[in-house]
């Protein structure tokens, strides 16, 4: 039987509300889904140091083990993500970045060099952050995430790689 994991969820918008929250609201449905535990969920404004503040507190935490952020990984002035969340990284992901665009061009095309999804580890939890449209969300998760968060997943998968990384 699969590990349940820990997930914190982090919505980055200026826009985005409970109500509106349809990408955050779609990463519940699937950490739900997957038998995993959301252990807190939240929306903040593009602001690199609110981002880190709260992304710091969840990093500390015992019960935070992944990350999964939505929103801000665009070219607009706006879209901070990438600056607030990379220097938090002890290590980063390089291949989550580029197999989400390989996936995306997939369906969107060329229009994929637009994103700046990352992942990286701090403090020994996984952090992925993924574009703000809920399609993005579908794809990062159906296609990556939910993989990489099954301990049954063959050959590898990061909840075995865990304890090697505390």
């Amino acid at each position: 039987m699969a590990k349940s994991v820990n997930i914190a969820v982090l919505t980055v918008s200026d826009t985005r509300n409970e109500e509106t929250d349809t990408s955050g609201q779609l990463l519940l449905e699937r950490i739900e889904a997957a038998g995993h535990k959301l252990v807190e969920k939240c929306i903040l404004p593009d602001n690199k140091y609110q981002i880190r503040e709260l992304l710091s507190r969840w990093i500390a935490s015992d019960e935070v083990e992944y990350i999964v952020s939505t929103g801000g990984t665009g070219l607009t002035k706006r879209d901070i993500t990438p600056e607030a969340v990379r220097p938090l990284f002890d290590k980063e992901i390089e291949g989550f970045g580029e197999v989400f665009r390989w996936v995306s061009y997939n369906i969107i095309k060329t229009s994929t060099i637009q994103s700046r999804a990352l992942a990286g580890v701090a403090n020994a939890t996984v952090i992925f952050c993924l574009p703000g449209s809920t399609g993005a969300c579908k794809d990062g998760w159906d296609n990556i995430i939910v993989h990489q968060l099954n301990s049954e997943h063959q050959p590898c998968n990061l909840v075995e790689v865990m304890p090697l990384m505390k």
